[in-house]
This record gives structure tokens, sequence and C-alpha cells, in this order.
């Protein structure tokens, strides 16, 4: 009786383990973490479009026209406002030894501008309002990458400014309404800027080759002997000698070809 008894009790703990052996949870699977992106390549054309704020500043004297004999001192003028900006380029990635990997390119670009302020040429007996319409630049950049995705960068080249004419109004009693000016014109010059460029190479992104760019740009301009004209386009025996120079900061949105 007492082994039978014993068989029994033996009998009911391997099935009670045997039962929760079954009832234990089964492991989890867990997928490997996604590898991460390839690293970007800079090495390609674009075309990159944005918007900023940019600021001129005018050096001008008055001058004799004929001859260009100086009149008057210098004083300075300035505007401020926004922009547009349109442009493309192409770039090259190399390796340089242990000192990394560098970036060089060529670039073109086209600034739709609304830049205004106050041209008040000396003796300050005249105002009117001046406007840089838009302007454009060709050049070049070297870049060192930073990380896979960070480009610095620094780049310089030509370019050409368009300032609207001006109707100047006399600034003294009697306040007199156009009583001379200067026509339009276009500056040539040269620019140096600088920025960064960071690839936005993230998976859930619907389109890819995109990078974001954030440069400030330096520019100065030849300077103009530009005739004064008075009431109904007559020339005046006088001339304004104008120094004008530029700065710019915009934010892109850079698109690379596949």
């Amino acid at each position: 009786m007492k082994k039978l008894l014993a068989s029994i009790a033996g009998l009911a703990l391997l099935t009670g383990s045997a039962l929760a052996a079954d009832m234990a949870p089964a492991p989890v699977y867990k997928a490997p973490p996604p590898a991460p992106p390839p690293a970007p390549s800079w090495t390609g054309c674009y075309v990159n479009a944005g918007g900023g704020y940019g600021v001129w500043n005018i050096d001008q004297y008055e001058e004799t026209n004929p001859g260009f004999v100086a009149l008057t001192s210098t004083t300075t003028s300035g505007g401020r406002g926004w922009l547009g900006t349109v442009g493309g380029g192409c770039d090259y990635q190399f390796t340089l030894g242990n000192l990394g990997n560098f970036v060089v390119g060529v670039l073109a670009d086209y600034d739709f501008m609304d830049v205004q302020g106050q041209m008040v040429p000396p003796p300050l007996a005249d105002v009117g309002t001046e406007k840089e319409s838009g302007s454009w630049s060709v050049g070049a950049r070297i870049g060192y990458l930073v990380t896979p995705n960070l480009l610095t960068y620094t780049n310089g080249g030509f370019t050409q400014a368009r300032f609207n004419a001006v109707t100047y109004n006399l600034n003294v009693a009697p306040f007199t309404p156009g009583v001379n000016g200067v026509q339009a014109q276009t500056f040539s010059g040269w620019f140096l800027g600088g920025g960064t460029e960071y690839a936005l190479n993230f998976s859930w992104l619907p389109v890819k080759g995109l990078f974001w760019r954030n440069e400030y740009r330096f520019s100065t301009y030849e300077g103009k002997d530009v005739p004064l004209f008075g009431v109904g386009g007559a020339p005046l025996a006088f001339a304004e000698r104008t120094n004008p120079y530029t700065q710019t900061i915009t934010s892109e949105l850079v698109w690379r070809f596949p």
C-alpha cells in the first residue's frame, strides 16, 4: 500500500512539473537594431534654394563731371531687407592622407532682393530711396568634413549687383521733390563667404539626397562715377563716386542628383 501511495505521489509531481513547463512563457524574439544609413557622398551636382537677410552700405562723395574732382567728404548710406536665392553647382569629395576628407566644388547662384534704405549723399541736403534688387555670383569653394554628415566650407568668386535708380528730394527748406537723381547701376566685384552644410540622410525622408546649408557672405564692388541728372533727366555738372558693399545670411535646402 505504501509503495502504491508513493508511486501516485511521484506521478503527481512529474505531471505538475510538466504542466508548469507547458505554461511557462515562450522566449521573446528581438529583432536586431536597424543598420545605420550609409555615409553620404558629397561628390556630384546639385541645385539649391532658400532665403535670408541682406544688408548694403554705400560710401559716396560728390565730384565734378567731367573731371571727377572730389567736392565733399565721404558719407555712408545703408539699407536692410530680405532676399530669396536659387543656384546650383558640383562638388568632389577626396581624402588627403591622414588629414581627413575634403570637398572642393564650383557654384553659381542668383539672389532676388528687396534690400532698401535711404541714400543721403553729401552735402546731406538730398535724400532718396535706394533698393538693391538682385545679384548673381559664380565661384568655387573648399570644405572639410568634420563628420561624414557635416561639412564646413569657405567660398569666393565674382559677383554683380543691381541697384535701382534713385530720385533725390531736397531735404532742406524749401522741401522740393525730384530735384535730381541717378540712374540704375550694375556694380561688379568679388565675394568671400563660408558656412556649414549637413546631410539629411534620414531613412524616414521620402526624398533622398537632401542637405541643409547655412551661409554668410560678404561682397564688395568696384567704385563708379555715377552722373547726376536734374529735373527732366537733364545732365548736371556733378557726379557721385559710389562704392557699395553688402553682407548676406542665407539658409538653403540642397538637393543632390542621384
